[in-house]
């Protein structure tokens, strides 16, 4: 049985992960190398700048933003992975995530997240993110057929094929 923490946990990096599924595709159509230049130079300005061209196309201003800070993950024997810190801000609620771009999926690994005169229900909090990533979006949510499916990975919630 999972335990209750790790389910809000994983229902909200669910969310998160089905809002930003354009956006992590979107990203991902940049070159590693060009990531892994920023990261190791920090020259994390050039990220920003990726990710608020690639934000404006799917969120309203400001809500979604780079965290000025990432890594790396080079290896000789697999394909590179770029985790970038990120910030959502909308409706009250700050959230503060990793988003992971690999070869072929993405995922998304929340760190934090704070609601502003937050509900002592769980469930409650997790419908107010929801309510905040759809109302921070440009145009509704796309619908995924299975989304359980599609959205499981580890370490992070995965975006699957994003």
């Amino acid at each position: 049985m999972m335990q209750q923490a790790s389910k809000f946990t994983y229902e909200r990096e669910k969310a998160l992960a089905h809002g930003i599924r354009e956006l992590a595709s979107d990203l991902r159509l940049v070159e590693p190398a060009d990531y892994v230049d920023f990261v190791r130079t920090e020259r994390f300005a050039n990220i920003a700048n990726l990710v608020a061209s690639s934000a404006e196309l799917f969120f309203k201003p400001g809500t979604i933003v780079f965290g000025h800070s990432g890594d790396v993950d080079l290896r000789w024997d697999q394909p590179p992975t770029i985790a970038l810190d990120m910030e959502f801000r909308h409706m009250r609620v700050n959230l503060y995530f990793r988003l992971v771009l690999e070869a072929q999926r993405a995922g998304v690994e929340i760190t934090y997240i704070a609601f502003d005169g937050a509900s002592e229900e769980p469930d409650e909090n997790t419908r107010r993110l929801v309510e905040a990533i759809a109302d921070a979006r440009l145009m509704p949510i796309p619908e995924v057929e299975d989304l359980d499916r599609c959205l499981v990975g580890q370490p992070a919630t995965s975006l699957g094929q994003a």
